[in-house]
């Protein structure tokens, strides 16, 4: 009778509960067949590809960086904190067992009207287990376990971060350091033509005014030196913050030019989404609000809970311990609540489709963000080149230029265009190297940078 009146409860009490439907349709995501900037390269990326750049320093940056940084060290708290979360979620698969001493001593007036003084001791274990009839606890392990792994995803995303953005930092750092040198170059060459013109006319082969012209574009390269030398100050101060450290003076390794360009790996679009621990952040998001969405449906079913207790009774004048024990259990089906189920399921449901989207979101991100790189590296290598010649033909003119105005075949403003036109171009050249070097490590991190997904430890 007892358990055909459950089945019956179960039955009634199933049928109000809600029915979980699928993703929402407009949350998928279809991955492109192919990139649109073709990628020449084969083969996965390997986890260390800060070392490919061929520079020591850099790559002890990188890794100096891994190992001390704030922001990493945070996500690894942030792990440790949802494996506790996922063992508390798990407590409940066993059952609970308790152990209570209880003890009195009391002074009462006996049947005869005498004072009777007592002691008596009840030790007692208890134990209490809940039967995971629908599946609802476990469906709270699986949405806690889950979520320990999108932390640890998460995790993993903050590290290939800090790698790409140290990775950076330095190629900006030797870029500034080929800035500063290029503008010191200058000056001396600058400084030459000043005292050419001072000479020329203080023995009044000229007129002042070249002599003030020489000044002028003197001056005006001599003013770019405290710009660029604060830009280095800084940029050294955001990677001492990167590595862990209080800012100071970062080593240095090779030159700008000298630094390799890695090739570019081969990768297909529907390989990135398992290559990117953002995305795969995503996903296992994805999947804990699903299996919470199922552990909420599962609040309108019934509970069946069970208790045990077993003990004694120890007091004076008894002369053996008394055992007492008991055993039961108990059905909780829920009837009315005032829609506090409901309103979970519904909290649930909707927290469900937001990762779905979420996810779509990541996804969409990561085929950008690929695609937006590769044509970075392309675009930046053809300006790469056309900047090189441009460069080789100002300094030939400079050279055309210098020569004219010392035979007095032209007028000082023709060498002084020259000038400015070669010094442009040559810092032009430096940036044009740092952004294919810089859009190179953005491709690496947006294609995942060697990210395989499992357990790591801390």
């Amino acid at each position: 009778m007892k358990r055909a009146a459950i089945a019956t409860l179960t039955i009634l009490v199933g049928g109000c509960t809600p029915t979980i439907g699928q993703h929402p349709p407009a949350a998928s995501v279809i991955p492109p067949a192919a990139w649109r900037t073709e990628l020449p390269g084969q083969g996965p990326i390997e986890p260390g590809w800060w070392q490919k750049f061929g520079d020591p320093v850099l790559t002890a940056l990188v890794e100096r960086a891994l190992s001390r940084n704030s922001d990493i060290a945070i996500a690894a708290g942030r792990v440790r904190e949802a494996r506790a979360q996922e063992t508390l979620a798990r407590a409940p698969l066993l059952p609970s067992l308790d152990f209570g001493l209880g003890a009195v001593r009391q002074r009462e007036i006996g049947p005869l009207g005498a004072p009777v003084t007592t002691t008596a001791a009840q030790p007692v274990f208890q134990a209490a287990y809940e039967v995971d009839l629908f599946g609802r606890i476990g469906d709270q392990v699986e949405a806690a376990r889950q979520g320990a792994m999108a932390s640890q995803a998460a995790r993993d995303a903050a590290a290939l971060s800090v790698a790409a953005a140290t990775a950076s930092g330095y190629i900006t750092l030797r870029a500034l350091d080929s800035r500063l040198a290029i503008v010191r170059e200058t000056l001396v060459s600058r400084e030459e033509a000043l005292r050419i013109a001072r000479n020329r006319a203080r023995v009044g082969y000229t007129s002042d005014l070249e002599l003030r012209q020489a000044q002028a574009e003197y001056y005006a390269a001599a003013q770019i030196v405290p710009q660029v030398e604060l830009a280095i100050r800084r940029q050294e101060d955001a990677l001492s913050v990167l590595v862990g450290e209080p800012p100071r003076a970062i080593e240095r390794g090779l030159a700008l030019g000298a630094i390799e360009l890695p090739p570019v790996p081969g990768e297909l679009p529907s390989e990135l989404l398992r290559r990117r621990p953002d995305v795969a952040q995503a996903e296992y998001v994805l999947a804990a609000s699903d299996a919470s969405l199922a552990a909420a449906r599962a609040q309108f079913l019934p509970r069946l809970n069970l208790n045990a207790t077993l003990g004694s009774v120890v007091a004076v004048g008894l002369g053996d311990p008394v055992g007492i024990w008991s055993l039961g259990g108990s059905v909780l089906a829920p009837i009315f609540n005032n829609g506090r189920n409901q309103g979970q399921f519904d909290v649930a449901l909707a927290r469900r489709d937001q990762a779905a989207f979420a996810y779509q979101k990541a996804a969409l991100t990561a085929f950008r963000e690929v695609e937006d790189n590769l044509a970075a590296v392309q675009r930046f290598s053809e300006q790469q080149v056309s900047i090189q010649r441009q460069r080789d033909a100002l300094a030939s003119a400079l050279g055309h230029a210098r020569n004219r105005y010392e035979a007095g075949y032209t007028s000082y403003l023709e060498q002084l265009d020259a000038q400015r036109a070669l010094l442009n171009a040559e810092l032009a050249l430096t940036q044009a190297r740092a952004d294919k070097l810089t859009a190179t490590v953005a491709l690496y991190q947006s294609l995942g940078g060697g990210w395989a997904s499992g357990p790591h430890p801390e």
